[in-house]
């Protein structure tokens, strides 16, 4: 199981409290995971990224091994920690104002 962390607002809208865990059939990569994650918590779908590109929404950033994968394919395998449910995958929402 694929832990998942979630933003504060993400977690009210799916109504879970802190972390969730998905099953991801095949390999583990940034895709499959938001793929089981907006299949278990469809109300999701959209929020993190866009319906129809797939493309991360603005604001949006995620993180493995204390390491930045926003900007990397999102068909790259996670890390084996994360695989295999040692580490979680964070999805962040940026803070942004002045």
């Amino acid at each position: 199981m694929i832990r998942v962390v979630l933003p504060y607002h993400l977690k009210n809208l799916a109504a879970v409290d802190d972390e969730v865990t998905v099953a991801v059939i095949g390999e583990v990569t940034r895709d499959s995971v938001l793929d089981a994650l907006e299949s278990l918590y469809p109300m999701l779908r959209g929020t993190i990224r866009d319906h129809q590109s797939k493309q991360r929404r603005p604001y949006i950033r995620f993180f493995a091994c204390q390491q930045d994968w926003s900007f990397r394919p999102g068909d790259e395998a996670l890390p084996a920690e994360v695989a295999e449910g040692r580490e979680p995958f964070l999805i962040v929402g940026a803070i942004v104002g002045g």
